[in-house]
């Protein structure tokens, strides 16, 4: 069973990442050539072997690298992740891969960007490189606690309170990214590039990570329907409520 799901991951990520790579060689790659070209001392043209190896490079680094990265999200998310907390996820199996998807990217990159927003090639800052990953690690391990957390008060609070309720107390648990940024470090940065661009840059990186999350999840989504019901475990069919077991329940 494990490995139908790795597998499973596999073919999303691969189909993500062959998307992801698409985008960051055609929108992304052209932004970052554009940023450098602000750098002191960059050179204006090339000589024609080298544009050729450079534009080659380009290719197979953007596209490489989209597939890698889809394929690492692929199945660590919605292969291994999936599989063994599943049942913690609320919903049906579609709305699981989207909540799936929409809790790896606040984990991957949203909680990060609170304090570490993507910069274009060109801005320096303030905190150190050292540090910038320790605070990576760190909002992202809190924007995974937020979001398991909100998983289990939607359940609890769906079994005992209702929907409507559970769909606000599960809010609950994201203000604690809130409350870490109060004592993250200011990172201060400063480049030539104009701030209209960097903005821009930051939107396009972001549009770009909700974009592969979001055909990750389809993806997912879409295979679990093509698979059937009968075919993989279904926490709604095949599943008893093990996860929710009420007091009543045991009433004579």
């Amino acid at each position: 069973m494990l490995f139908s799901h790795l597998r499973r991951g596999l073919l999303v990520g691969v189909g993500g990442g062959i998307a992801y790579g698409i985008f960051t060689l055609l929108v992304v790659t052209p932004l970052v050539s554009l940023a450098e070209s602000f750098e002191p001392g960059h050179q204006g043209h090339q000589e024609a072997t080298t544009s050729v190896v450079s534009e080659t490079t380009t290719v197979v680094v953007s596209v490489g690298g989209g597939i890698l990265w889809g394929i690492f999200l692929g199945i660590l998310t919605f292969g291994a992740v999936y599989y063994f907390f599943e049942p913690a996820i609320p919903g049906v199996r579609g709305t699981k891969s989207y909540l799936l998807g929409m809790a790896g990217f606040i984990t991957v990159s949203g909680s990060p960007w609170l304090v570490l927003p993507p910069l274009p090639p060109g801005v320096e800052q303030t905190v150190p490189t050292s540090a910038r990953v320790l605070w990576y690690v760190i909002f992202a391990g809190v924007g995974l606690l937020a979001c398991g957390t909100a998983g289990y008060v939607y359940n609890y609070v769906r079994d005992n309170r209702g929907r409507l309720s559970a769909y606000i107390v599960a809010g609950g648990p994201f203000l604690i990214l809130i409350g870490v940024t109060v004592v993250a470090p200011e990172n201060s940065t400063s480049s030539e590039l104009p701030a209209q661009f960097i903005t821009a840059y930051q939107g396009i990186v972001a549009f770009g990570q909700i974009g592969l999350w979001f055909i990750l999840a389809s993806l997912h989504a879409w295979m679990f329907q093509r698979a059937g019901p009968t075919t993989e475990r279904d926490v709604s069919t095949e599943r008893p409520e093990s996860f929710n077991i009420r007091v009543d329940d045991f009433d004579t």
